[in-house]
C-alpha cells in the first residue's frame, strides 16, 4: 500500500461492467447502481505501484463474473473529496457496495485467488444459476473417489458456462485421477485463453506436471536407500522427492526438496526450488504444507 500523494490523469473507462467514476457520478454509478447489482469501487492513483497490479486483476475478475458485479475506478488524486468522505487512508483500497451501502472491502494488492473469493462472496449464492453448487458437488465426488461422475458433472457445467475456471480445473483433475493424462492435457490445451492464468488452471497445470513425473518415479525404498548411502547424491534425493509425492507423501517430498536447496540452491539450475513451487501451485494456498514450506524456503533464501 502507498500513502496518498500527487495528482495525475485518469484511465479511460473500460467496457460496460467497468467504468471510471468521479465525485459527480458516484451517486449514480455506485450508490444507485448497487441497488441492482453489487458494485466494486477501486480507489487508485497512477503513481501507485500496487494499483497497477491490482487494478487489471480486478477488471479481469469482474469481466469473468459475467455481469454478477460491476466495477467503478476512482482516481483519488482527482476525487479527493469522496476519498476523504470514505476515509481512504492508503491505496489501493477496494470497497464493495450493495443496496447503496459498503458491505465489504480490503486494502493492498491481494492474490488472484483472494480476488475471486471476494467477488464470489459479493455475488452471493444462487447468482450463477446454481453452478457454484454444482462445482462443489463435483468436487465432493472427486474427493470421494468417484472421478468419472465428477468428470461428467464438470463437463456439464462447462456446457452451461464455457469459461468456468473451477470446472475446467476440476475436469483436468478428474482425468488425472483416473490416470488419463493425455485427456487431462487436451482439456488444458482447449481451455479459453482468458482463464489460462487463473489459480484453478495454474493448479491444474502443476498437478498434471506432477502426475507425469509420478508415472516415471522409481520405488521409494530403493531411492531412500541410495540417499542414505550417499546423502550428497542430490539427484537421488530429487528422485526420492518425486517418488514420495507420487506415493502421496507430500510433506516428505517437500522436506527432501528443502534439504536439496539447503545443500546447494543452484543444483541442476535451481531444480529443487522450481519443484517446490510446482508442488505449492498444485495445492491450495492455505494448505499447511504450502504455508510451512514457503516459510522454510524463505528462511533458507535469506539465511
Amino acid at each position: 500500500m502507498l500513502e496518498l500523494g500527487q495528482n495525475a490523469n485518469s484511465d479511460a473507462a473500460t467496457g460496460d461492467l467497468i467504468k471510471d467514476g468521479t465525485e459527480m457520478t458516484f451517486m449514480e454509478d455506485v450508490i444507485e447502481a448497487s441497488k441492482e447489482v453489487p458494485v466494486i469501487v477501486d480507489f487508485w492513483a497512477p503513481w501507485c505501484g500496487p494499483c497497477k497490479t491490482l487494478g487489471p486483476a480486478l477488471e479481469k475478475a469482474v469481466n469473468e463474473a459475467g455481469g454478477k458485479v460491476r466495477m467503478v475506478k476512482i482516481n483519488v488524486d482527482e476525487n479527493q473529496q469522496i476519498a476523504a468522505q470514505l476515509r481512504i487512508q492508503s491505496i489501493p483500497t477496494v470497497y464493495a457496495f450493495v443496496d447503496g451501502k459498503p458491505v465489504d472491502g480490503f486494502q493492498g494488492a491481494i492474490p488472484g485467488s483472494q480476488i475471486k473469493e471476494f467477488i464470489d462472496r459479493l455475488a452471493g449464492p444462487g447468482q450463477d444459476g446454481g453452478l457454484s453448487e454444482a462445482v462443489e458437488a463435483a468436487e465432493a465426488m472427486l474427493a470421494e473417489g468417484a472421478a468419472a461422475d465428477a468428470a461428467q458433472t464438470f463437463a456439464a457445467i462447462l456446457e452451461q458456462e464455457p469459461g468456468n475456471a473451477a470446472a475446467y480445473g476440476g475436469l483436468v483433475r478428474a482425468h488425472i485421477a483416473v490416470g488419463d493424462l493425455d485427456q487431462a492435457e487436451a482439456v488444458l490445451n482447449g481451455a479459453p485463453a482468458e482463464i489460462s492464468d487463473t489459480p484453478e488452471m495454474e493448479a491444474a497445470h502443476a498437478q498434471l506436471e506432477l502426475a507425469k513425473q509420478a508415472a516415471d518415479a522409481g520405488p521409494v525404498s530403493e531411492l531412500r536407500a541410495r540417499v542414505e548411502a550417499d546423502p550428497a547424491d542430490l539427484q537421488a534425493r530429487f528422485d526420492l522427492a518425486q517418488a514420495l509425492y507420487a506415493a502421496g507423501q507430500v510433506q516428505e517430498a517437500v522436506d527432501e526438496l528443502l534439504e536439496i536447496f539447503r545443500r546447494d540452491r543452484e543444483w541442476n539450475d535451481g531444480a529443487a526450488k522450481k519443484q517446490l513451487f510446482t508442488i505449492f501451485d498444485a495445492l491450495k494456498p492455505n494448505d499447511p504444507i504450502v504455508l510451512n514450506g514457503r516459510r522454510k524456503l524463505s528462511s533458507l533464501i535469506f539465511s
